[in-house]
């Protein structure tokens, strides 16, 4: 049975429990369900399916047992790998102090700006597939990244660090 990755947009420990977000997925019938880092990442076995058939599920699944729902992208863990794999940010020339950031969409994205693209010390360096890859310098500027790329692709999407990433694939 397939191995994936809900990815949820707007999860904190303040408005979601994650044994709650845990039953959740498992009254949708997913199996082998672990919550990741408590921030909207949900690992589960699941039969083949779509995944925007999943991403469905698992949003009607939260509306009934959460009494809410939060917008949700699904990816298989073995995509995530390959991502991993792949280094996407090799030949960008991003610094090694720099944070990345992938950030997940549903549909093929359609960016507003011409690739790369770069706000403060902020930069998104290329998209592949339905992923944005993005990496910044911290700086007293605040979470630049954010709008930077909400501006460039909207804001129907969620965003984790590389690190976050590593983890969801190897749950």
């Amino acid at each position: 049975m397939p191995r994936y990755v809900a990815l949820l947009r707007g999860v904190s420990p303040m408005n979601a429990k994650m044994p709650e977000l845990k039953a959740a997925f498992e009254s949708a019938g997913f199996t082998n369900v672990r919550t990741l880092l408590s921030s909207g990442n949900v690992a589960f076995d699941a039969p083949s399916s779509t995944e925007s058939a999943l991403e469905r599920k698992a949003e009607r699944a939260m509306q009934e047992v959460l009494g809410r729902s939060f917008y949700t992208i699904v990816r298989r863990s073995s995509h995530l790998n390959e991502l991993l794999a792949g280094d996407p940010y090799a030949g960008f020339g991003v610094p090694p102090e720099a944070k990345r950031v992938v950030s997940f969409l549903r549909d093929e994205p359609q960016p507003k700006s011409q690739l790369p693209v770069s706000m403060s010390a902020a930069q998104i360096v290329c998209v592949v597939d339905r992923e944005v890859f993005s990496a910044y310098l911290p700086n007293a500027d605040g979470p630049v990244f954010m709008r930077l790329i909400e501006k460039t692709f909207g804001t129907n999407i969620t965003t984790r660090t590389w690190d976050t990433v590593r983890k969801c694939a190897a749950a």
